[in-house]
């Protein structure tokens, strides 16, 4: 009987995810230094060639490869970024977005710390979309009623992702399985959620989250 072999059918996009996706855990795995397009091409299955037709060099790759992680962090959080426009701040559920945020840090720890890490040593974070999102939000939300005056929406956006990326290194050091850490992660929500509304926001127009709070305080902690 004969025997034909299929060729593997070209695709590009695929491709393409597979090398970032490859690039992604390296870089998680050992940051910057562990990154080479060689590399990324053996965990990503495809010759040395392959990659380099995609990414010219190894710059060019790990700035698309941050890109990649902030466009599925914007998705994650924020939803289809083709609807972004469509979104008030006064309508965005905080206590619903800020779950979504600490959810995707707890299941991606190390790659959040590294974007989180390139973006703020850019010449200008804004030109990332998740960073621009996140950072404009706080300000739209800063210039409503809805804040407490004053805000430096700026820097309340580091120090807010700056505890939402670290406190998964505790999380997963202290958790032996994943309920334990679902656990960690909603203290966590609990506490930024805490902190705001009675921080940055104008607490008396939020009677949802402080009925949430309210009705967590007296909670045992796992």
């Amino acid at each position: 009987m004969e025997v034909r072999t299929r060729r593997r059918v070209r695709d590009p996009a695929a491709t393409r995810e597979a090398i970032l996706d490859a690039a992604c855990i390296l870089l998680a795995k050992d940051g910057l230094e562990g990154v080479s397009l060689s590399a990324v091409a053996h965990l990503a299955a495809v010759n040395r060639g392959t990659a380099y037709q995609h990414f010219e060099t190894r710059e060019k790759l790990i700035e698309a490869t941050i890109q990649w992680v902030s466009d599925k962090l914007f998705r994650a959080v924020f939803g289809d970024p083709e609807t972004v426009g469509e979104r008030r701040v006064e309508e965005v559920d905080t206590a619903a977005l800020t779950d979504r945020l600490c959810g995707f840090a707890m299941e991606n720890p190390e790659i959040c710390r590294v974007w989180l890490q390139q973006v703020l040593a850019s010449p200008d974070p804004s030109q990332d979309p998740f960073w621009r999102e996140y950072a404009g939000s706080l300000q739209r939300f800063a210039d409503t009623r809805l804040a407490m005056p004053g805000i430096d929406a700026e820097v309340l956006a580091v120090m807010n992702l700056a505890g939402v990326f670290f406190w998964p290194i505790f999380a997963r050091s202290h958790a032996a399985n994943e309920d334990e850490r679902n656990v960690l992660s909603h203290r966590f929500t609990h506490e930024i959620l805490r902190l705001s509304m009675y921080g940055s926001m104008n607490a008396p127009r939020f009677p949802e989250v402080a009925e949430r709070l309210a009705a967590e305080d007296g909670k045992p902690r796992v």
